[in-house]
């Protein structure tokens, strides 16, 4: 896979070349590729002490060298030429330096390109203000999502759009909205920071890279409330767990204000994972997608604390653009997207994926048969 003296601008430019979405470096195992959901190492040795040290030295300047060796943790963009770019994440581990590589490619993608639901697009054009989430696992495409969705507002209504990333990941170029990205530990030190003062700055479309304690949570619903349309992340597996994680930041005494505050302002919680598509689809991965809207029944449950009838008003509001994974997975199986293996891996609960399968085929059989008549 990589031949010769290995550098760090060889591996970063192999990647597109590979269509790789990951690069693992370690002491002790050759550098690893992540491609299509799978961990394939280059054709060379391991990686020794000295060399896993110092690989990375070319991307850093002297602020960077200190914070890694302040902290153990770096995380930092980086660009080749071509416009590509990659979220790097430097660690120590057993007293080496560790690495995880994501590529960013130069092109913010579409809804289509990504094969996201319909609903997706819908939303940011019937959405002026409120909370927006994008949820999922660490890989799972959120930047992506979030990414294009920015991008559809910028492209269709004209407003003021501030995000404030860490680092930051797309580069927007200004359509018919202005767009300032803000970078933690470069152009602010810290997303408390940032979020104090970004109501003072007139947006109106305010993206959050990552909700991780009570005062980003705060935050986001306090400018969420003042009619701003606020975009976030949290690191989550689905719409359910959000909810929850969102609470758990604060402590019980002010958890009915929290209810009661998201009740309010929650238009969207979207949640996704990514799944190997069969060999002879497009691309390599495709999301199975989860997805609650702030209607006026699922702002009730939450209001009074009833999250637990959620997942079914979800199922039966099919309709009106929400979907579970399910929903999402039995789609996906019935485009031929994904086989049914995989989709099974996959599933929150496998017998209901399993008879919405089922009835698909029966119906779509029953359908054939009325035709045919």
């Amino acid at each position: 896979m990589l031949e010769g003296t290995i550098t760090i601008q060889r591996l970063l430019t192999s990647m597109k070349r590979l269509d790789a979405s990951d690069l693992h470096l370690k002491v002790g195992v050759p550098p690893t590729y992540r491609i299509g959901g799978h961990l394939r190492p280059v054709s060379s040795g391991p990686l020794s002490e000295e060399e896993a040290d110092h690989l990375l030295d070319p991307l850093l300047n002297e602020q960077r060298t200190k914070r890694f060796t302040d902290t153990g943790n770096l995380d930092f963009a980086w660009h080749l030429p071509d416009g590509d770019r990659f979220r790097i994440n430097m660690f120590r581990s057993g007293n080496h330096v560790n690495a995880a590589i994501r590529r960013v490619k130069a092109e913010i993608p579409t809804y289509t390109q990504l094969h996201l639901p319909g609903i997706y697009g819908k939303l940011v054009e019937e959405t002026n203000d409120g909370l927006v989430l994008v949820v999922g696992v660490t890989g799972c495409g959120k930047s992506s999502t979030l990414a294009a969705m920015i991008d559809h507002v910028n492209a269709i209504q004209d407003m003021n759009i501030i995000t404030i990333e860490d680092p930051i990941e797309y580069r927007f170029t200004p359509k018919k909205s202005i767009i300032s990205q803000r970078e933690i530990g470069i152009d602010v030190d810290s997303f408390k920071t940032a979020l104090r003062y970004v109501v003072r700055q007139d947006p109106d479309v305010v993206f959050i890279g990552e909700m991780r304690d009570a005062e980003t949570v705060l935050s986001a619903i306090q400018a969420a409330e003042t009619g701003h349309l606020v975009f976030a992340t949290l690191h989550t597996a689905d719409t359910m767990q959000s909810l929850a994680r969102m609470l758990e930041f604060f402590p019980p005494s002010e958890r009915d204000f929290i209810r009661s505050s998201l009740a309010n302002t929650l238009r969207a919680v979207c949640a996704q994972k990514l799944l190997p598509a069969v060999a002879e689809f497009e691309t390599k991965i495709v999301p199975a997608t989860e997805v609650l809207l702030g209607s006026p029944v699922v702002r009730a449950k939450i209001r009074d604390g009833e999250d637990e009838d959620l997942p079914a008003i979800i199922a039966q509001s099919r309709a009106d653009g929400m979907r579970s994974f399910t929903n999402s997975l039995a789609e996906l199986v019935e485009k031929d997207w994904v086989d049914m293996t995989t989709a099974m891996g996959f599933a929150p609960n496998r017998e209901a994926l399993e008879s919405q399968i089922r009835g698909v085929q029966v119906k779509s059989a029953s359908l054939v048969n009325r035709v045919r008549a």
